[in-house]
């Protein structure tokens, strides 16, 4: 199964995120927040990224979800510090919406490039009809 990281600078807004990604797809045990610093302040954390990679990994493949530009710069650098080959790709796709589409697509056991597909599908979908 895809492992998923939701990035946000605001740990309160990465693990609202996992609360809902997790509603959708209780069945993935491999999606994982990493939101704000290790002292709980506001900020990303590469190395708080970087074990989040490593814990989501099943061997499938991992997708990053971030909120900001620097959260972006802080999952590349994460994924450059990787000391083990994990497949990891970064979706360019709202994080909230995005993070709920890969949660759902990867427990179906798609592929990492599904499961990506799906997260940037997202940001076209229109929330109202």
């Amino acid at each position: 199964m895809v492992g998923i990281v939701i990035v946000s600078h605001s740990w309160k807004v990465a693990e609202g995120i996992y609360d809902l990604a997790m509603q959708m797809a209780s069945e993935n045990e491999h999606i994982i927040a990493a939101g704000g610093m290790e002292d709980g302040s506001i900020g990303t954390d590469a190395m708080k990224i970087q074990e989040a990679i490593e814990n989501a990994d099943t061997g499938d493949g991992v997708a990053v979800l971030a909120d900001l530009g620097s959260g972006i710069m802080s999952a590349e650098m994460a994924i450059e510090m990787l000391e083990s080959d994990i497949d990891v790709r970064i979706a360019d796709a709202p994080i909230l919406e995005g993070a709920i589409s890969a949660a759902v697509t990867s427990t179906s056991g798609a592929s990492l490039d599904e499961v990506i597909e799906a997260a940037e599908e997202a940001r076209t979908a229109s929330k109202l009809s």
